[in-house]
C-alpha cells in the first residue's frame, strides 16, 4: 500500500480488523475521551467487553504496522472518500483522516490531518456511496461508523441519533444498549461542533 507522506510509516491495510469484537469500542470510545460526561461509555454497548477491546488494541496500536482503512468512492463521485490511518508513533499517536483517492487504494499528496470535518450531507454521500471500489471498507454501516467522529457543522439530532443507532445494530452492538450508545456519541459530537471552531469541510475550505 502506498500512501504518500508517510514513505516510512509501516503501513498496512486494516479492513479485515473491522468486523473483529472490540473494533468499535476501540474506534469509537476514542471520540468519548475528554472528561465531559458524568456516565463514562463502556465497551459492552459497541459489542465487545474489555477483553475484546484490549486484545484488538493491541493490534491496532502496534507502532510496527499501522492500520489503514479505506473508505473510498469510484471516479466521478460528487464527495472524494477518505482514508483513515492509526499513526502509531510511539510519542505521537493519532487517527489521522485524509482524503482518499478515487478507487485505487491510494492517497496521494496529502498530509496527515487534511480532513478535519464533514457536513452530515458530505459524510452520507459517502458512507452511502452505492458502487464503493473493491480496495476498502465496503459495508455502510462499518463506513458510517469510521467517519462519524468527522462530522461536523449542522445536522438534525433526530435523524443522526436514528442513523447511529441502526449502523451499530448492524455491526453487533446489543439491543438493550445502543440508545445509550448513540446518544452518547451524538453528545460528544455536539459539543465537540460547538466548541472547535476547526470544523469544516475538505471541499469548502470551510
Amino acid at each position: 500500500m502506498l500512501i504518500e507522506g508517510y514513505g516510512h510509516g509501516p503501513v498496512v491495510a486494516g479492513e479485515s480488523l473491522v468486523g473483529r469484537r472490540g473494533f468499535w469500542a476501540n474506534h469509537l470510545l476514542a471520540m468519548c475521551g475528554d472528561g465531559t460526561c458524568v456516565e463514562q461509555a463502556v465497551p459492552e454497548w459497541f459489542g465487545g467487553d474489555r477483553a475484546d477491546v484490549d486484545a484488538l488494541a493491541e493490534v491496532l496500536f502496534d507502532p510496527e504496522r499501522w492500520p489503514v482503512f479505506r473508505v473510498l468512492v469510484p471516479d466521478g463521485h460528487p464527495v472524494p472518500g477518505v482514508v483513515v490511518v492509526y499513526r502509531n508513533l510511539a510519542d505521537e499517536f493519532g487517527v489521522d483522516h485524509l482524503l482518499g483517492g478515487q478507487g485505487t487504494g491510494t492517497c496521494a499528496g496529502l498530509s496527515s490531518g487534511l480532513v478535519s470535518g464533514l457536513s452530515w450531507r458530505e459524510l452520507i454521500r459517502v458512507a452511502d456511496c452505492p458502487e464503493p471500489p473493491a480496495d476498502g471498507v465496503r459495508d455502510v454501516s462499518g463506513r458510517f461508523l469510521l467517519l462519524l467522529p468527522l462530522l461536523g457543522g449542522v445536522w438534525s439530532d433526530e435523524v443522526v441519533r436514528e442513523r447511529i443507532v441502526a449502523a451499530l445494530v448492524a455491526v453487533g452492538a446489543p439491543e438493550d444498549s445502543v440508545g445509550r450508545a448513540a446518544g452518547h456519541l451524538l453528545g460528544h459530537l455536539e459539543r465537540r461542533a460547538l466548541h472547535d471552531s476547526g470544523w469544516g469541510s475538505p471541499l469548502s475550505g470551510g
